[in-house]
């Protein structure tokens, strides 16, 4: 007879705590998931529990009763079975994507994964540069706020000055007079009564003196309080702009932190989400610029290299392991940049807010260009490098020269992708600006462009680095007498305006896109060098007459000309041939638009200074006369 199986030991029980759960703590990453209530049938008594810790006694379970299933009941059960299956398939498939390893330095991510956080990283870093501008200009407002309470305390400490020093010579004065000076009444008499008049004169005199001296005193008060309260006020708003430019500080720190882990490939992609258009010979310039700064941080990819901050770059002889100085043509070492071998040679490595505001401009090619204006939409061209930067976490006003003392000057030789590099005019001094590419190539958003675009510009002597603060601010190199025109061609003083090209930027007459194009005023839009010279002189005329220069019709779409030479048909030109439709001409109205008033002789000798003439055939003598019709340049 076979000796009987030993009975397997049951397992011990876990030491339970006094609240009666286990001691042990749960596996690290497995958090423990609720049970649901078991809910009995109804009418049937729960079974009674075990303590805690303790089997039930042999013999005392009672056999589960064989259950019959119904087709319902199967159906239900697979129906579970389907639900619990596909949950399970997605949990896997979440958990294989959360379970990857993240991409190292030099490996290349999905394009998909890469395009998609290059669009976040865009929209992210261009909020940032949205409040760190708000946050600037709410400083800039404050102190203007602070500084005029500041004139007006002054104002009130100077009526202070003036009522004590009047109150001080009254009492000088009083105390010099002898007492019949002091109280004349005390020399009424009954023995000389002709002394009367003289005596109550006198009263009369020592009364207003001390009205005046009483009113002066009372005035002083005021105007001591006035002026506590202005300097208090001129406190809470130097507080206040002090904190608005601690908060754009903060946000420069936020950006910096992001593009320090910024992955080459995904500036790549950044670099490259322009939509907007340009002609064919600016699109080719464009896209060549694109791909060279793209193949250039394709490498830095390859060969795993993160690009570092700005600050670790500062010093040639100190920087990061596996980084070596880069050196001129004279052999001296070029501060805020580093050098790498790589793929058996040398690689060029940027700082990241360098890469990062590069990418951000890039980013921007055809957007068009705006007067004063620093995104979303459009950008002068300090506004333009002052927004790329403010995406790299390095801030810069919009204004040429405080860009220009916000670096320090590259000598010759010395110039990195990057740089700031600024255009000079006999005029305005620092009169345009850009990005340098490499070679002599600048992205900027000039006038003369009429968008951001990617130029050349043989002089480069002029730029600094901004990726290296200066210890003083440096000298302006030039100076001139007019602000920054952003390469606006502006006539010279004088001189007749010259021949305009009808046709222009690739597009057809009246099929200009409305992003190519600048505001003038409310629903009115021009090219952008004819409006820089419409706004000059728009202000000209706004001084002389005391109103706005009064506009009808500007850029007319082919639509439009189809509808104004319906309803015109003698006095409208066949449409898709109007200079309107070019965005060279204006309709203007407010006594321009009859001959023979002073609005129009205003006109005739002063607008050629701007540019803007009036054909012959609209003249006063001309076959069709149109005293409201002006143009831009000549136009054929």
């Amino acid at each position: 007879m076979p000796a009987p199986r030993a009975q397997a030991p049951a397992p011990r029980p876990r030491a339970q705590s006094a609240a009666g759960r286990s001691t042990r703590k749960p596996p690290a990453r497995k958090p423990a998931t609720r049970r649901a209530p078991v809910r009995q049938p109804a009418g049937k008594k729960p079974a009674p529990r075990t303590p805690a810790g303790r089997r039930p006694a042999p013999g005392s379970r009672r056999p589960a009763p064989r259950r019959t299933r119904t087709p319902g009941a199967a159906q239900r059960w697979w129906h579970r079975l389907a639900v619990v299956s596909g949950a399970t398939l997605a949990l896997i498939g979440v958990l294989a994507v959360t379970a990857q390893p993240p991409t190292e330095a030099g490996q290349v991510s999905s394009p998909a994964a890469v395009a998609g956080q290059a669009e976040a990283t865009a929209a992210t870093l261009a909020d940032a540069a949205a409040r760190h501008r708000a946050a600037l200009s709410e400083a800039e407002s404050l102190t203007a706020q602070a500084q005029q309470a500041r004139d007006a305390g002054a104002a009130a400490l100077a009526v202070v000055a003036a009522d004590r020093a009047a109150v001080g010579a009254h009492a000088d004065a009083a105390y010099r007079r002898s007492p019949d000076e002091r109280w004349p009444l005390a020399q009424l008499s009954l023995h000389s009564p002709d002394s009367t008049p003289q005596v109550l004169h006198a009263q009369g005199l020592a009364e207003q003196l001390t009205e005046q001296q009483d009113a002066s005193v009372a005035r002083a008060a005021r105007a001591a309080v006035q002026a506590a309260q202005h300097t208090d006020t001129a406190a809470a708003a130097d507080a206040a702009a002090a904190r608005a430019r601690n908060r754009a500080a903060e946000v420069l720190v936020e950006v910096r932190e992001i593009v320090a882990d910024l992955d080459p490939t995904v500036s790549a992609q950044w670099a490259a989400l322009s939509t907007s258009a340009a002609a064919a010979d600016q699109q080719a310039r464009n896209a060549a610029a694109l791909t060279g700064w793209q193949d250039h941080l394709g490498r830095l990819a390859a060969a795993g290299v993160t690009p570092p901050p700005a600050a670790t770059l500062t010093d040639p002889g100190a920087l990061p392991a596996g980084l070596a100085p880069l050196r001129d043509a004279t052999g001296a070492p070029v501060p805020g940049v580093a050098t790498t071998y790589a793929a058996g040679g040398t690689l060029t490595v940027l700082p990241a807010e360098t890469v990062a505001a590069v990418s951000a401009a890039f980013a921007q090619l055809g957007k068009p260009y705006l007067v004063g204006q620093q995104g979303p939409d459009g950008y002068d061209c300090g506004g333009l490098t002052a927004t790329a930067w403010a995406q790299g976490g390095i801030g810069l006003p919009a204004d040429l020269p405080g860009q220009w003392t916000q670096g320090t000057p590259v000598p010759a030789g010395q110039l990195q992708v990057g740089d700031v590099v600024f255009r000079t005019d006999p005029r305005s001094g620092l009169d345009d600006v850009g990005l340098y590419l490499g070679g002599t190539s600048v992205l900027s958003a000039s006038a003369d462009r009429r968008q951001v675009a990617v130029r050349e510009l043989a002089d480069l002597s002029t730029a600094v680095r901004v990726t290296v603060p200066p210890a003083t601010p440096a000298p302006l190199p030039v100076s001139g007498p007019v602000p920054a025109t952003c390469s606006a061609p502006l006539p010279a003083p004088g001189s007749a305006p010259g021949p305009a090209t009808g046709a222009w930027g690739g597009w057809a007459n009246g099929q200009i896109p409305a992003d190519q194009l600048c505001t003038i005023s409310s629903g009115h839009r021009l090219r952008c060098d004819a409006a820089a010279a419409y706004q000059a002189m728009a202000a000209a005329y706004a001084q002389t007459f005391g109103a706005p220069l009064c506009i009808t019709d500007s850029y007319r779409s082919l639509g439009a000309q189809v509808d104004v030479h319906h309803r015109k048909p003698r006095i409208t030109a066949v449409p898709g041939t109007s200079n309107h439709g070019w965005a060279l001409a204006v309709d203007l109205c407010g006594g321009i638009n009859r001959f023979g008033t002073a609005q129009t002789a205003w006109m005739q000798l002063n607008a050629g200074h701007y540019g803007w003439l009036q054909p012959d055939w609209a003249q006063a003598g001309g076959p069709n006369p149109e005293p409201w019709h002006w143009e831009y340049g000549v136009l054929s």
